[in-house]
């Protein structure tokens, strides 16, 4: 009887864990072709379930990420991704499960998006290489449609351009499939763009395309009827995403089918008795046509696989460092906690523990209490944590510590920091104001208006207290001068108005007190050498001196300096000590007099450079800094009185802060991921060890990142009625499925769809997971192939100019067989990925092989990574459509290819408008698929010359003004794959009427992004926060750029070599 009621328990569990555990977040949805079964992934497992409903049953329980199951024909097997060896590889197995059959082995990512029809055969899409005819931009979102056998082997390219969501008609000779011409996270809703996807039908015997649809909008997933004629696809046409149909032969009249709102329906498929099955509100429907759609009601009970509490000792990652008083210990923060290590020993305290973030810490002056921002319940606030008893003099190894709330506002509260007498703690409100918190009174007032700064990014903003506790220095702008900020001077009580101390049109940052208040330093690239693109520039440390005292004694040689201190050693003679009746002395107030502080200003770095952080020592005669002129950066001291600047040593690490203990003793600071302290006397360095013991909450914090991505789209989004967007709704909506989440791909894509909720540019969630040392990394051979080739080996068809085989030594050529690696035959048709795994730069042996000859021999040539060949890529293809153009216009017009908006990208435009194509009579700027950065100005200057005089020594003509402008016609091609500054500077060059835009509308994205890494470094969130507007009030984003002359460029012309874009650019300019 026992055992009996036992087992009821059980099942009575069992069921009730079952229905608890109705999932939701089901992706990828696929009704398999007899319309029994629907394979989903979820968790980041595959699942079959029958179509009806029921008890899931699990297919894969591999630790990897499953997901994108497809179909075979006949509906018995399923084909699927999974990032089993580092990358997305496509994966085969029995429907009823059993073990997954691994089909692909190239190391870039692999979809499958359909079998053939006849079954024998997978079609997926990668980024491996364009055929070499093809006029395709080597762009890593580009991806080449292949087909590999169901039994693997060697895949085989079915199309150069993308194709994406595929499917056949009954007869097979058709294909539909919806395009992607640029970058947009996939994500991204309610757009109408010339980026959104559009849906296709591609001949595969004629090997003709044809566009069906016309909506400016969303068209995605399409599927074929019976009739071989109709369309089902996805589309936001009717407001949010439903599924539509259409006909092949009236594409202009489109019906919708599904009635969803506010969320998008995603991931359609369809079964041979015509049932639908898509993907809504994480679960899945079915439908046929005619009828409602029906929820699939599925149940999973399934082990829990992520260890939701996961407890470890970190060694290494902190992000931010502060020194306490006595220089014995140093707070940090480690994945959004804060702790406290003991400098000499190493004993770590973790002083909170929560999911949520803090940052910003800072000691108080007696060293026993911490100050830090902390986001809690969706709000900044600024929290103390204080040791309690008072026997125990360190945090690091003291056994209570007690946090309290010091402020909370309704605004947000940053970065905290104690004045040097502990009365108060200084904050920011809202992220600029600068505010001010009485520790006695609890009075808050503020200091410094708003309006005088903008947060870019969390942490971006300087202030400093003066020792006496009576001023504050700020980095600070005044209206419209944003990119020129200054240096300002403020009372701290909060009256009177700010001083200008370095009042410059250049940038000035990071200042600090320095001698005990009578100086400060501050960094300022107003002497450095400017990027030639507008990226910044070279930077120095300067002083200024409060006092003109202060400046003589700076000014004296380090003997004048021996002589006035032993001067006053003997004026001090038969005095009491002064110590000993005050051991506690006053610090004296600081003297400031502005009166002609200009003249009492002083580089202190004789080299321009990336600078990180800097401190003077407390006489102020060496001037240590963190400075970049190589590789990474090292640590620098600047004699002052010995006039002699040397490299203390060399850390080649990240950029860094410095910090000096009070008695100028010890520099401390951080080069990389690491702690360290300096000796200064004697520059010895030592690592500063710690253990933090961790214990993190994925799923709590998994919720707090989302609520923080909701609360900062609230307060940062450029448009503060977020595009008029219910984003309570969405935060609840989004929220719900964070219980059915324990992956970080699942995640990001949860923060991608609720980011794209916004219909903003520059939005979405990512997730970089960090490399494993065991992943695949496929090595290529610099080699284009011919894939008419049929026999044993490689055909070669090309060599890439750069690459391995592109020296002097090597009789590779077209024509040349490569027959074999480090000693493995390649056979006809077989996968020979696997012998280029993890060769990259290493000597490696190619059989080669001469067909006409039969000559037969070895090569040892280094490999390189897909990256290094994808960089060479590119420039084959700048070189070829150079030559293109120099073949149409007879040499009379020079083209260049703009490939970002950077520094190097303007540096290699403007060395050939100027330079290799000087003398042509015109000049081709192609933007097409640039991917921004901030460049618009620069090329407009670049290309707005107008010629006004010339320079004629006797009679030689030998060049005209302007000597560093392109004063001749130009033209601009641009395309559906512009994206940020690359819509920016085609619309400054349309407004300012340089010359004629060719090619197809961009996308309105100009917009600037802050994105933003996480606690959890691998996971990063974008939120457009600045917007650009016109000159009549209208943002640019949003607002479609129109081309002068619209020229199509369609999958025939890329596969076939042709690029009427260009065509059409040379013709224009040519009739000038």
């Amino acid at each position: 009887m026992k055992k009996l009621l036992f087992t009821m328990l059980l099942f009575a569990a069992t069921a009730a864990l079952a229905k608890d555990e109705a999932p939701l977040w089901m992706r990828h949805p696929s009704i398999s072709p007899d319309g029994k079964t629907i394979a989903f992934a979820y968790k980041g497992d595959i699942y079959t379930v029958a179509a009806t409903g029921g008890k899931a049953t699990q297919l894969t329980t591999n630790p990897a990420y499953d997901y994108m199951p497809v179909w075979s024909p006949d509906s018995k097997s399923i084909a699927f991704a999974s990032d089993r060896y580092g990358n997305f590889d496509i994966f085969t197995m029995p429907a009823e499960g059993g073990t997954p059959k691994r089909i692909t082995t190239n190391s870039v990512s692999e979809q499958p998006k359909a079998f053939s029809p006849d079954g024998k055969e997978i079609l997926f899409l990668a980024q491996i290489m364009d055929k070499g005819n093809s006029r395709q931009f080597p762009y890593g979102g580009f991806r080449e449609l292949y087909a590999v056998s169901i039994d693997g082997g060697r895949p085989h390219q079915v199309l150069t351009t993308p194709a994406e969501d595929l499917s056949f008609d009954k007869s097979g000779k058709l294909m539909a499939y919806h395009d992607y011409k640029g970058y947009e996270d996939p994500m991204r809703k309610h757009h109408t763009s010339p980026v959104t996807r559009d849906i296709w039908v591609y001949d595969t015997q004629s090997k003709k395309h044809t566009k069906i649809t016309t909506f400016g909008g969303e068209d995605r997933t399409p599927i074929f009827g019976d009739n071989g004629k109709t369309i089902y696809y996805l589309s936001e046409q009717f407001g949010d995403f439903n599924m539509v149909k259409t006909s092949i032969d009236n594409p202009a009249k489109v019906e919708q089918l599904t009635f969803f709102k506010k969320n998008p329906v995603r991931f359609l498929t369809k079964s041979n008795d015509n049932i639908f099955a898509f993907g809504y509100g994480g679960e899945i429907y079915t439908m046929k046509e005619g009828e409602q759609p029906q929820k699939v009601a599925i149940s999973i009970v399934a082990d829990q696989v992520e260890n939701t509490l996961v407890s470890n000792d970190i060694t290494s990652g902190a992000s931010e460092m502060s020194v306490s008083p006595n220089g014995k210990e140093v707070a940090f923060v480690l994945r959004g906690d804060v702790f406290v290590t003991s400098v000499e020993y190493g004993t770590t305290k973790r002083i909170t523990n929560t999911p949520e973030q803090e940052r910003t810490v800072g000691f108080s002056p007696d060293g026993r209490s911490l100050a830090y921002a902390g986001e809690r319940n969706s709000k900044w606030q600024i929290f103390t944590s204080t040791i309690v008893k008072k026997d125990e003099p360190f945090f690091a190894t003291c056994t209570s510590v007690k946090e309290e709330t010091l402020v909370s506002i309704p605004e947000d509260a940053f970065q905290p920091a104690y004045s040097p007498d502990g009365k108060e703690v200084a904050f920011l409100k809202n992220r600029t104001t600068l505010s001010v918190i009485n520790l006695k009174s609890k009075a808050i007032r503020d200091v410094l208006d708003g309006k005088y700064n903008y947060s870019y990014s969390d942490g971006d903003q300087d202030y400093c207290w003066s020792p006496d506790s009576k001023w504050f220095l700020v980095k600070y702008f005044e209206k419209g001068g944003w990119s020129m900020e200054d240096i300002g001077l403020v009372k701290a009580d909060g009256t009177g108005t700010i001083s200008n101390l370095t009042n410059s049109g250049y940038g000035d940052g990071n200042p600090r007190w320095m001698m005990k208040g009578q100086s400060m330093i501050w960094i300022t690239d107003r002497d450095g050498y400017r990027s030639h693109g507008s990226w910044g520039a070279e930077a120095d440390v300067y002083g200024m001196f409060f006092t003109k005292k202060a400046w003589d004694t700076f000014k004296m040689t380090k003997e004048e300096l021996e002589i006035q201190k032993e001067a006053e050693k003997l004026a001090k003679k038969g005095k009491k000590d002064e110590a000993k009746k005050d051991s506690a002395a006053k610090v004296a107030p600081i003297e400031i007099d502005l009166d002609d502080i200009e003249g009492r200003t002083t580089r202190l770095t004789i080299n321009s450079s990336n600078i990180s952080d800097a401190v003077l020592t407390p006489d102020g005669d060496k001037l240590y800094y963190l400075c970049q002129f190589e590789r990474g950066y090292d640590l620098w001291v600047n004699d002052l009185k010995e006039k002699n600047t040397k490299l203390v040593m060399k850390l080649d690490g990240f950029s860094g802060n410095l910090v000096m203990d009070n008695e100028g003793k010890n520099l401390f600071f951080t080069s990389g991921n690491t702690l360290n302290k300096l000796e200064i006397s004697s520059n010895k360095r030592t690592t500063i060890s710690y253990k933090a013991p961790t214990s993190i909450d994925f799923p709590a914090e998994r919720k707090y990142m989302l609520d923080h991505t909701i609360h900062l789209v609230e307060k940062k989004f450029y448009d503060p009625k977020l595009h008029n967007v219910d984003w309570k709704y969405y935060h609840q909506e989004y929220a719900k499925f964070l219980p059915h989440i324990n992956n970080n791909y699942d995640f990001a894509e949860l923060l991608a769809e609720l980011l794209g909720e916004l219909n903003g540019s520059h939005t979405g969630g990512r997730y970089s997971p960090t490399p494993s040392s065991s992943a695949d990394q496929t090595a290529t051979l610099g080699l284009i192939y011919n894939d008419s080739y049929s026999g044993n080996g490689l055909m070669v068809a090309e060599v890439i100019k750069k690459g391995p085989f592109a020296n002097g030594k090597t009789k590779v050529a077209p024509g040349i067989v490569i027959s074999a690696i480090d000693g493995d035959t390649i056979k006809a048709g077989a996968d020979y990925f696997p012998l280029l795994n993890r060769k990259a730069g290493k000597a490696t042996v190619i059989g080669l092989f001469n067909p006409k000859t039969g000559e037969r021999w070895e090569e040892i040539v280094k490999p390189i990574s897909k990256g290094s060949e994808n960089g060479l890529l590119y420039d084959r293809y700048v070189e070829r459509q150079e030559a293109y153009v120099d073949s149409l216009s007879n040499g009379r017009i020079g083209y260049v290819h703009v490939k970002g908006m950077d520094s190097e990208s303007f540096r290699e435009t403007y060395s050939k408008t100027l330079g290799k194509f000087r003398n042509k009579e015109a000049l081709i700027v192609d933007t097409r698929f640039n991917g921004g950065g901030w460049l618009h100005n620069d090329l407009i200057n670049l290309l707005s010359g107008k010629k006004y005089a010339e320079f004629t020594p006797r009679g030689q003509y030998i060049g005209s003004e302007p000597m560093f402008q392109w004063a001749k016609p130009s033209v601009v091609l641009m395309s559906e794959g512009n994206y940020s500054n690359a819509h920016g500077f085609p619309f400054v060059y349309k407004a300012l009427n340089v010359g004629k835009l060719i090619g197809k509308p961009v996308a309105g994205t100009m917009t600037a992004v802050w994105w933003e890494k996480l606690q959890d470094r691998s996971i990063t969130i974008g939120v457009p926060q600045i917007g650009m507007r016109d000159m009549s009030g209208n943002y640019l984003e949003n607002q479609t750029l129109q081309p002068d002359i619209d020229v199509d460029f369609t999958p025939e012309d890329v596969a076939n070599g042709i690029d009427p874009q260009l065509e059409r650019a040379v013709k224009e300019l040519l009739k000038k």
